[in-house]
């Protein structure tokens, strides 16, 4: 089939690939010129494991192309993503200018020679579905004043359920495909589109293995209403499920308890889960806060206030200031005093800084006079670019950072920092202190390493006793 995706950030550009990947003909849209000749080239603007890979494989099968000029392309298309940003408003209140601009130039470009399906890929608010539909008949409308008889066209909600870091693993190997439509010639449309996918019967792409026993990926049919609701609803509860973990840890810490024995107890009820139970500095990224206010905002417009929602909210912000609390309960006094920062992407396996951890705590340490150094694998540019207001200095590894340092925090939990060298690194270090933001050591061995050791929900273990010789006094007292 022939598709158009408009948009190329995360979600766009993901999407592209995998279509042309599965065979489809592809073409991604943007008004950004110099990220579309970056793509041109075969470099996606954003870090994403194996999306290189992807698009060059697509590039060698000439299954995708980049353009800025939308006309031609959704006139020959079977099916036209909108994928473009749905930021926030400071009322809550999604952002919905990139996605009406895009509607109704899809209807403006759109002729009588196709049936075509126009899918909503973006998170947008409930009734959005019905919101494009009447844009892109304006669109028509303005583009041929004379009348648009003759013009077939469907519109469908497809949400978008992406991990950064694993987003080429989620879209070829999906939970689910949700599809929102009105009526049966559009959903017919987007089966046959998400047929390999369905089928699995496709060859993995290098370093992206398919699962093991997946034969099939359901699709889930609804209504544009429901579809769009799932998206919301999803995105809520994962956020609350890591409130609830982050809540439980608070409480395990008062009362002597082990978060992470406490939370794998609980994970192993099949009701329940273990995924999204890791307590730490909160969630970050583009996607829950929005949404959780945008639910908020719809809500609110249909006289209704959740309660569970704010709270959720409310939990996460407190729990990024907590880094802050324990790092005055070690060192007491923070002006003058040098922190590191392990990790600055708001999750590992992406450069995204968006609603990020380690910018608040940055911002709020600098505010209290620290002197703030930090090291991200991936995300150190992206940093210096975004935030050059920020007085950071950017190390280029982790001994760098630990190098006379008074205390090391742990903000992402990057598969490599698993594996330091930690009484190393405590060596470094003008005072051996770990605020460890994720859980990712083992207490006793920190401890063992020589840290001054403090965790998410974890029980205060006491450090080792210094021996008499570390003390400055001799191993055996003198005979008398």
């Amino acid at each position: 089939m022939r598709v158009v995706v408009i948009g190329t950030g995360y979600v766009g550009t993901v999407t592209g690939a995998c279509f042309s990947y599965l065979g489809h003909q592809v073409t991604c849209v943007d008004t950004d010129a110099a990220k579309i000749l970056r793509l041109q080239r075969g470099e996606p603007a954003i870090y994403e494991p194996h999306l290189e890979t992807l698009l060059r494989l697509a590039a060698e099968r000439g299954g995708i192309q980049f353009t800025t000029d939308l006309g031609p392309p959704v006139a020959a298309a079977d099916v036209v993503f909108i994928a473009v940003g749905t930021p926030p408003l400071p009322s809550g209140e999604a952002d919905l200018s990139y996605l009406e601009a895009a509607a109704r130039s899809i209807g403006a470009a759109m002729d009588d020679s196709r049936f075509r399906v126009v899918v909503n890929k973006s998170t947008v608010p409930v009734g959005c579905g019905n919101l494009v539909e009447t844009l892109v008949r304006e669109g028509m409308g303005d583009a041929r004043p004379s009348g648009c008889r003759g013009v077939r066209f469907g519109v469908a909600s497809n949400p978008e359920f992406l991990r950064e870091g694993c987003a080429v693993a989620d879209s070829l190997y999906p939970d689910r495909i949700v599809v929102g439509a009105s009526d049966e010639t559009t959903m017919e449309v987007m089966r046959q589109l998400y047929a390999p996918l369905v089928a699995q019967n496709f060859d993995a792409p290098p370093g992206v293995p398919r699962p093991s026993g997946m034969t099939r990926a359901p699709l889930v049919s609804a209504t544009l209403t429901s579809a769009e609701m799932i998206k919301y609803a999803a995105n809520a509860f994962l956020a609350m499920k890591i409130g609830f973990a982050n809540e439980m840890a608070n409480i395990c810490e008062r009362v002597g308890a082990e978060v992470t024995e406490v939370m794998a107890g609980i994970g192993l009820d099949s009701r329940i889960g273990a995924r999204f139970l890791n307590p730490g500095l909160g969630w970050g990224g583009s996607c829950f806060g929005k949404d959780i206010q945008a639910l908020m905002h719809t809500a609110r417009e249909y006289g209704y206030e959740s309660k569970l929602l704010q709270a959720s909210l409310e939990v996460n912000a407190a729990q990024r200031h907590m880094v802050i609390q324990k790092l005055q309960e070690k060192l007491f006094i923070l002006k003058g005093r040098s922190i590191g920062l392990l990790g600055l992407a708001f999750k590992p396996d992406t450069d995204d800084l968006r609603d990020a951890p380690s910018l608040y705590i940055a911002e709020r340490l600098l505010q209290m006079g620290a002197r703030v150094k930090c090291f991200d694998p991936v995300a150190l540019e992206a940093c210096r670019q975004q935030r050059p207001d920020l007085r950071l200095r950017y190390c280029q590894s982790v001994r760098e950072l630990a190098t006379d340092s008074d205390a090391l925090v742990v903000v992402t939990e990057w598969a490599e920092f698993r594996s330091l060298d930690l009484a190393e690194i405590a060596s470094l270090m003008a005072k051996p202190i770990l605020v460890d933001g994720r859980n990712l050591f083992d207490p006793d061995a920190a401890l063992a390493a020589g840290f001054d050791y403090t965790g998410v929900g974890r029980c205060p273990r006491p450090r080792p006793a210094p021996s008499p010789r570390e003390e400055g006094v001799p191993a055996r007292m003198p005979a008398s």
